[in-house]
């Protein structure tokens, strides 16, 4: 793979990104607690010291987030609190930092064609400046990653989880052999940064140059950002409406504290992982390491909508055909009697049977209810059919209901 650093090139609608820009749902997962007993501090903050940051971590530090690792990144997962943040996202607005998710650019005369060969959706049909949702599959069908993959003008941008860039960097070095294509990690270039909410439009609309109210879900375009060629697009991991700005690494934290400032008396606060990961779920997003990894198939996983073997050949697409249909589980809904919260690996049982697993949970701000996702066997799948779930050792019952959780209002 040809890794080059600083070239933007041209965006979608005949704009630029550039001149090249100078030399990456979330649950946070915590620091190992025995780091944060005594005499461990020294322990800690080597381990710390590995850890990337994003070019707005000396913000976070100094205004209040509580940081953890994630990926291998040191990333802010709340500043106030969980409930608080979250409730922000959806009454008013919320910012992220994202900057530690992978962004890869592809261009050459047979990116389109190495894309398609590599994710399980259609890229060839991808309108100018359209975003689609996708996987990466292993040959066996199992999932690598889910991405966003973005048409531009003359090359295409892929955005994957952060904990897998490098994964999936060694995985298209070990499948472009034979296309013409050049593939660039921009993810350390750029700052990245996702404004969620009902107030997004109206905030986010004095700072840049696009008619935000007119923009499509799932479409982007290149933009003036403050003074200088950032791309934004409508697209977001929350369930809300909102909008995620790619702009040069220097010129992300210029952005934030506009967005700060300009926020405040809107209700707008600075969120962290913690948050994203309650928002998502409530949405019902998945998570890689959880509803999604390699043992997990697309199709299992309820995401056949973002795999087109019909019309197109892909890595894993010979092995997904081969797989009994349906899947023996099926990804779905469990919301809990009680507050308790089951985490991943609860045991799902109905009548002492063992039938699935839960892959995430959590206490729903929103519904001011515990819910979850997991793996349940078809059988056992039919909505409103009560189940048990053994929850560190106690039984707490629940209920299958329709994914998402929650919706938002359609305006």
């Amino acid at each position: 793979m040809r890794v080059r650093r600083g070239c933007a090139g041209e965006s979608d609608c005949g704009s630029k990104v550039g001149p090249p820009f100078p030399a990456d749902p979330n649950a946070a997962n915590d620091l190992d607690p025995q780091l944060s007993q005594p005499g461990k501090a020294d322990l800690r903050k080597a381990l710390m010291s590995d850890l990337l940051q994003t070019p707005l971590h000396d913000w976070h530090a100094a205004n209040g987030g509580r940081m953890v690792e994630f990926g291998g990144w040191h990333m802010p997962v709340q500043y106030l609190s969980i409930t608080q943040e979250h409730h922000s996202v959806r009454r008013a607005a919320g910012l992220f930092d994202i900057a530690h998710m992978g962004r890869l650019r592809f261009s050459g005369p047979d990116s389109e064609q190495f894309l398609d060969h590599l994710l399980t959706n259609d890229v060839a049909s991808l309108k100018d400046c359209q975003v689609r949702y996708s996987l990466i599959c292993n040959e066996a069908g199992g999932v690598l990653d889910d991405v966003l993959v973005t048409k531009l003008d003359g090359w295409h941008l892929l955005v994957v989880n952060a904990s897998n860039r490098l994964k999936i960097i060694d995985w298209i070095e070990r499948h472009r052999v034979g296309f013409n294509v050049t593939v660039e990690d921009m993810s350390a270039e750029w700052s990245m940064l996702a404004l969620q909410g009902p107030k997004s439009i109206e905030l986010l609309s004095s700072l840049i140059d696009v008619d935000l109210a007119g923009m499509k879900y799932y479409f982007s375009c290149g933009a003036d950002v403050l003074g200088v060629r950032g791309i934004v697009s409508r697209t977001g991991y929350t369930g809300e409406d909102g909008f995620e700005v790619i702009a040069p690494r220097e010129h992300g934290a210029k952005l934030w504290e506009a967005l700060i400032e300009r926020g405040a008396s809107a209700g707008l606060l600075p969120c962290g992982l913690g948050c994203r990961d309650t928002l998502r779920l409530e949405a019902a997003m998945p998570l890689y390491g959880h509803e999604l990894s390699e043992s997990i198939d697309p199709i299992s996983a309820g995401l056949s909508f973002a795999v087109k073997p019909q019309t197109k050949d892909f890595i894993g697409k010979a092995a997904l055909l081969e797989k009994p249909q349906p899947p023996a589980k099926k990804r779905v809904g469990l919301v809990l009697a009680g507050r308790r919260i089951a985490r991943e690996g609860t045991q799902v049982l109905a009548g002492q049977v063992d039938i699935g697993e839960v892959t995430s949970g959590t206490f729903s701000p929103t519904l001011e209810k515990s819910i979850a996702m997991a793996y349940v066997e078809r059988t056992a799948t039919a909505l409103g059919a009560d189940v048990e779930l053994n929850v560190r050792g106690q039984c707490e019952r629940a209920t299958i209901v329709e994914l998402p959780f929650y919706r938002r209002a359609k305006a």
